[in-house]
């Protein structure tokens, strides 16, 4: 069985659990499946916001219930901790949206808006909302670089395209974060 297979039967199963734990890569990962005609567009943007707006879910319910006991364990970030809680409760609907888009706040964000006891009527449509947002957004970036490699790559061996789409993702990815890590440090 070929990667190819394995992509178009267990693809989609596959960018919900991914994006549940992780998001960006797996998702970019989708848009250049999808741009290679193995799983379809709309589908992975489902798939991946489905899968995102799961594991926020999870997360807000986490903090909810546990937020207040694992927050204090970081009492050495208690100012961050203090602002970004006042953030919430003043800018609930764009500290909702904005988290799944802030580096480093993928797992603690969902996290301190459950222990900050936003409503979960305000939390669920909101989260779904950015999820969708965010799922469109970097399923589209996989997609169109995808489209933009694929004249240099259309001669090479099928199986190396493949790995060498995955290594590239993997450098863009790792790319971003040192630069958004070095950049929060300034």
């Amino acid at each position: 069985m070929d990667i190819n297979t394995l992509i178009a039967q267990y693809g989609y199963a596959a960018l919900v659990v991914g994006s549940i734990a992780e998001g960006e890569t797996i998702t970019l990962l989708g848009g250049v499946a999808a741009h290679q005609g193995l799983l379809r567009f709309p589908l992975v943007v489902a798939a991946v916001a489905l899968g995102g707006m799961i594991g926020d879910q999870l997360l807000y319910l986490v903090g909810v219930r546990f937020g207040p006991a694992i927050l204090r364990r970081f009492s050495r970030h208690q100012k961050k901790i203090d602002r970004a809680q006042r953030l919430i409760q003043r800018h609930p609907y764009l500290f909702v949206i904005g988290t799944r888009f802030m580096y480093g706040f993928r797992i603690i964000g969902p996290l301190l808006i459950g222990a900050s006891r936003l409503p979960p009527k305000i939390f669920l449509p909101l989260n779904i909302v950015g999820a969708i947002v965010w799922a469109l957004i970097f399923t589209t970036l996989g997609y169109v670089g995808g489209e933009v490699l694929e004249p240099w790559l259309h001669s090479v061996n099928q199986h190396l395209r493949h790995w060498f789409w995955l290594i590239l993702v993997l450098v863009l990815v790792v790319a971003v974060r040192w630069w958004l890590k070095r950049r929060d440090r300034s």
